[in-house]
C-alpha cells in the first residue's frame, strides 16, 4: 500500500493500464471493502460521469469507477472517428462486444493493483455496472472464478438484441446479421446464460434495476433475467426492482461529467447502497445488515 494515498478526498490514476477513480469511504480510515464499477456506452461514459452519478456515498467503502475500453484516454488510434467507423462497419463485432469482452477480462488485473495500492480488506469485492458496463459484470459473472461479493447492475444490456434495434431505429439503417454476430450475441445474452450465472460458486447475491423510462432496455428484459436466475439462487439473493423515473441515458451529453442529480437516479444509488450494505463485509462488523 503506497503511503502517500489521500484517504479524505477522490484519487485518480492507471491500475493495470485502466484509468480509475477512486473514492474513499467517508466513515473510516481503516483498511474498507472494494466496490468495482464500470461505466455505460450512454452518459454516464466516463470514470468521472458514473462516480458522481451512482456515488454510493453512505456506503463504507472504496469505490473504484474504471475507464471502459475505447473510452476516454483508451481511445484507439484514429480517436472518436475511429470509434465512430467501427460502429458503423458493424457495431456488434467491432465495438460493442469487444469493448464488454476487454471490460469484463480487465477485473480481476485492476482489482489486483488497487488492492496493492490502497487501504482495503481482502474480502472478495463487490461489482457494480450501467448499461454495457453492467454487461460486463455479468459477462465476468458468468466466466470468470473470481470471488465477487455481491453485484449490481443498472439498465444492463442483458442482450445486445435491444441495442441493435433501437441503433437501427435510430439511423434508419437495418443491421446485417451474420452468423458470427448472432454467436456473439448469443454468447452476451445473459437470460440464455443463465445456467452458466447460476453455476457460479460461490453464487455472487445480484440486483438487477432498471429504468421505467428506459426505451432500449426494458423492464421486462431485466425480469426475464431475473425470473431465469431465481430457480437458481438462495431466496433473497436475486432481485429485480423497477426505477419509474429512470431512463436509459442517466445524465446530459456528452456525458463524460456527472450532471445534476436526477430522482431516477438518486433512487438507483439508494438501492444500489442498501444491496451492499447488506451483502457486503465491513472492516469492523462479520456482516454488516444495514438495508
Amino acid at each position: 500500500m503506497a503511503a502517500d494515498i489521500a484517504l479524505t478526498r477522490p484519487v485518480t490514476g492507471t491500475a493495470a493500464g485502466i484509468p480509475f477513480v477512486a473514492v474513499p469511504p467517508a466513515t473510516t480510515n481503516d483498511p474498507a471493502p472494494m466496490v468495482i464499477g464500470l461505466h455505460a456506452f450512454e452518459p454516464p461514459r466516463s470514470e468521472f460521469a458514473l462516480a458522481g452519478t451512482l456515488p454510493l456515498a453512505s456506503l463504507p467503502a472504496w469505490r473504484f469507477y474504471l475507464g471502459l475500453p475505447l473510452f476516454g484516454s483508451r481511445l484507439p488510434e484514429g480517436g472518436i472517428a475511429e470509434v465512430n467507423r467501427r460502429g458503423q462497419d458493424d457495431y456488434l463485432i467491432q465495438l460493442y462486444g469487444p469493448v464488454v469482452e476487454q471490460a469484463a477480462a480487465e477485473i480481476p488485473r485492476a482489482i489486483a493493483e488497487l488492492r496493492s495500492r490502497f487501504p482495503v480488506v481482502d474480502d472478495p469485492p463487490a461489482l457494480m455496472g450501467v448499461g454495457a458496463g453492467g454487461a460486463a459484470v455479468l459477462l465476468a459473472l458468468a466466466e470468470s472464478r473470481m470471488p465477487v461479493a455481491a453485484a449490481g447492475v443498472v439498465n444492463p444490456i442483458v442482450g445486445p438484441g435491444p441495442v441493435i434495434a433501437a441503433r437501427s431505429r435510430r439511423l434508419g439503417v437495418a443491421y446485417e446479421w451474420s452468423d458470427t454476430a448472432r454467436d456473439v450475441a448469443a454468447w452476451l445474452d445473459f437470460t440464455g446464460r443463465a445456467p452458466d450465472l447460476a453455476a457460479r460458486r460461490p453464487q455472487a447475491p445480484l440486483l438487477i434495476v432498471n429504468g421505467g423510462n428506459d426505451d432500449v432496455i426494458l423492464p421486462e428484459h431485466g425480469r426475464a433475467l431475473h425470473d431465469a436466475l431465481a430457480p437458481h439462487y438462495a431466496p433473497h439473493a436475486v432481485r429485480h426492482i423497477l426505477v419509474p423515473d429512470l431512463a436509459h441515458t442517466m445524465g446530459p451529453e456528452p456525458g463524460l461529467e456527472p450532471g445534476p442529480p436526477a430522482p431516477g437516479n438518486v433512487l438507483a444509488d439508494r438501492a444500489l447502497t442498501e444491496w451492499f450494505h447488506q451483502h457486503m463485509r465491513s472492516a469492523d462488523e462479520t456482516t454488516v445488515r444495514l438495508g
